[in-house]
């Protein structure tokens, strides 16, 4: 009898994951080098000849895919005809992506494997090849070159002896594993903030550590400290930082006095909300004999105080911004100085940097002067209480003085507002008008949108939903206020009609995106609507005309928000190619200094050229607005989500509710929203539409009845009851009630 013959397996050794993303990696790193198998092998720390006889097999099958090339026998290099980019990953909900890069007129489509350990916003080097089948461009991550963000805010999911952290972020599509010794103290179901240290190549998840623990979720402090986190955004100054505020020197000194232009004795007076602490502007209004005018724009000097090259300064431009929660304030200045020393209270006197203006009836500058002075500050008034005074008093040859009503006043009692403050309040408001008049014919854009604000109990809950009106008062001094920045810009950017070259920090609005007013005239056509955009001064006029024509409409939030959207972002930077929204050929900012590191720089460099000094060296003024200009993106980011939560914590109280609403989006999946009465928005979903069986056509913003044919579509008035509301993802769940 035969024996039978014994098969022998030998053990296969370990896979090496990521191979080729790995040996891309090292091919790339530098595309003129060239590596054996050995020296790849020694890179990738692998020693055994099962792992070496893995990478020859891998360099073999790419080249003769030529997605590398042999240059000497057994050396390779990197292929330079494939089609290597650099550019960042914008990350979907759904965990694919898109590559964005410069060399490419479209983004690219990046399918979840390979995105290569790259997350949202990533500085990656991608492959770009075509699909063999539809030959449409996709992307393959080959390299992460520099994270967008290394901290994260989620929920501990925590174990016996390790835990994940699941991240609020949806784009952040991987948990971050966080080992026992590296927990910080954190329980199961914390909210914390967690920061990646590693990704090993062979880990489906990176690796952290807790940094912070902010509480548990749905604490309302929590949440807020979780949105500002979550965009990097602090919440608190370090004691270094208040210590320094505290030391610095607060008494104005005549010989500090004596070196400015003295304008104390002129009437003065501020107009800021009501709630407001900050006041970095003031009005200064006096009648020459000439008939004129003189109109001062006084703002807190705070870059006397905020000196370069101190703890304090460093802070202030590392945040770059104040961040405007439903519920706070998160200051860029301590409170020291900015609700303090710099904030421009009444009957104080106050370090200022002034824009003067002499201005005739007709709004026309007849001559101007900028610099440092002292003032003095005889009224605060309420947007409200500066309302009141435009809408019950007249420009008569005797103006009376004003006794302001109870339940306007800024106090808790009536008041007698002075006749030349009544005066100068209604002259600055006729010529607020005629300044805001011809900026619109010049081609101004009026976006005077519907603000949402929140009604808070004690607790900050959300008890009441209004929307703050936009009235002549707050035009009075944006006008103003615009005219003070426009000005400021045009004297040093401006030197006898053409550009000065001097190095200055600029607010610019590039022309709207083509492709995206085109998209805008396709939705707005479905309303009945239209825009013009066949010259820059049309697409103005029609814009403005589409904005008018909205108003009061229930489509109007929808479309103002899209319009919105066509526009280009507003930006700093020290390239000056105007401001298209506001019709401005030279446009900076000036106004605000307590709340914008960008108004800081300005006023410096205002003083340097007011001193006879060179232009400066504009490399460094760009890196800090590009800095600027993000983290203020950063901040409306904030500001936004904030704003969502609390909708959505308002409607937990609103659940068997009926609202009325519009159809503000389709989708695939279901359609959005929007609440008229509040501006909350949800979704329903397609699958919880019981009518009948509803498909997405996408041509008609649209989704249609199969049986029925009954359509819903964008702009549709319908009814909605609140399903789900999810205040950690910020989302609202709607049924739809239908007839």
């Amino acid at each position: 009898m035969t024996r039978k013959k014994r098969k022998i397996f030998k053990k296969k050794g370990k896979v090496i994951k990521d191979l080729t993303r790995n040996i891309f990696k090292i091919l790339n790193k530098d595309s003129s080098k060239f590596y054996n198998y050995k020296q790849i092998a020694s890179k990738l720390n692998v020693s055994d000849t099962d792992g070496k006889t893995q990478i020859l097999k891998k360099l073999a099958e790419l080249k003769a895919n030529k997605k590398i090339k042999e240059i000497d026998r057994g050396k390779f290099q990197t292929n330079e005809d494939r089609k290597y980019s650099i550019g960042t990953l914008d990350i979907t909900s759904n965990r694919n992506g898109y590559f964005v890069t410069d060399d490419y007129e479209n983004d690219i489509f990046l399918p979840n494997i390979n995105l290569g350990k790259g997350l949202h916003g990533d500085v990656v080097r991608a492959y770009v090849y075509k699909r063999k089948r539809s030959h449409k461009l996709e992307a393959d991550v080959v390299e992460v070159i520099e994270r967008a963000k290394t901290e994260f805010v989620g929920i501990l999911q925590k174990n016996k002896n390790f835990g994940f952290v699941i991240c609020d972020n949806h784009k952040m599509y991987a948990d971050i594993f966080i080992s026992q010794n590296k927990l910080n103290g954190a329980e199961h179901g914390d909210k914390v903030q967690a920061t990646i240290s590693d990704w090993p190549e062979n880990s489906k998840n990176p690796f952290g550590k807790i940094t912070t623990v902010l509480g548990k979720p749905g604490d309302h402090t929590t949440e807020m400290h979780s949105i500002l986190l979550e965009y990097d955004l602090p919440y608190k100054f370090e004691p270094e930082v208040e210590k320094e505020a505290q030391e610095l020197p607060i008494e104005i000194k005549e010989k500090e006095i004596a070196k400015r232009r003295d304008m104390r004795s002129d009437l003065t007076f501020t107009i800021d909300p009501k709630d407001a602490k900050d006041f970095d502007d003031a009005l200064s209004f006096t009648k020459l004999e000439n008939g004129n005018y003189e109109i001062g724009i006084h703002i807190a000097d705070v870059s006397h105080y905020l000196q370069p090259k101190t703890i304090l300064d460093d802070e202030a431009f590392d945040r770059a911004t104040s961040v405007y929660l439903v519920d706070r304030v998160v200051p860029m200045l301590p409170e020291m100085l900015s609700n303090g020393v710099c904030s421009l209270r009444p009957n104080e006197e106050k370090l200022t940097f002034s824009a003067v203006f002499e201005i005739n009836e007709k709004a026309q500058i007849k001559n101007q002067w900028f610099g440092r002075t002292v003032t003095y500050s005889d009224q605060r008034f309420a947007y409200e209480e500066a309302q009141h005074i435009i809408e019950n008093c007249k420009l008569t040859e005797e103006v009376k003085p004003f006794t302001m009503p109870v339940d306007i006043s800024i106090t808790d009692a009536t008041y007698e507002v002075k006749a030349d403050v009544v005066e100068a309040t209604l002259q600055l408001d006729k010529l607020a008008k005629i300044l805001r008049k011809k900026r619109m014919k010049q081609g101004a854009i009026s976006f005077d949108r519907v603000e949402v604000q929140f009604n808070l109990d004690e607790d900050a809950s959300p008890v009441g939903v209004f929307f703050k009106s936009y009235k002549d008062a707050n035009k009075l001094i944006e006008e103003f206020m615009l005219l003070a920045n426009r000005k400021v810009a045009e004297y040093i950017g401006s030197k006898q009609g053409k550009p000065s070259n001097k190095t200055f920090i600029y607010r610019v609005h590039d022309e709207p995106d083509v492709e995206k007013l085109a998209s805008l005239q396709n939705i707005i056509s479905k309303f009945g609507y239209k825009i013009n955009t066949d010259t820059k001064e049309s697409t103005s006029e029609s814009l403005n005309q589409l904005l008018n024509d909205v108003q009061g409409k229930a489509e109007s939030n929808m479309i103002e928000t899209l319009a919105i959207r066509s526009m280009s972002k507003a930006v700093y930077t020290t390239h000056n190619i105007g401001h298209y929204g506001l019709a401005f050929d030279y446009y900076s900012h000036f106004t605000s200094p307590i709340r914008r590191y960008p108004d800081v720089m300005t006023h410096r460099l205002l003083q340097h050229y007011l001193d006879g000094g060179e232009s400066l060296k504009a490399d460094l003024y760009e890196e800090k607005c590009k800095h600027s200009s993000k983290r203020e993106e950063l901040a409306s980011k904030a500001e936004r989500s904030s704003i969502k939560y609390m909708q959505v914590k308002y409607m937990q109280d609103h659940k068997d509710e009926v609202f009325k609403g519009v159809i503000t989006g389709v989708t695939e999946w279901g359609i959005y929203v929007e609440i008229t009465k509040n501006k909350c928005e949800g979704m329903v979903r397609i699958r919880d539409i019981k009518s009948d069986y509803y498909i997405f056509n996408e041509d008609q913003y649209a989704i249609v009845g199969q049986s029925t044919k009954h359509m819903y579509q964008l702009g549709d008035n319908v009814k909605v009851q609140v399903k789900k509301t999810d205040l950690e993802r910020k989302h609202l769940d709607f049924n739809l009630v239908e007839d």
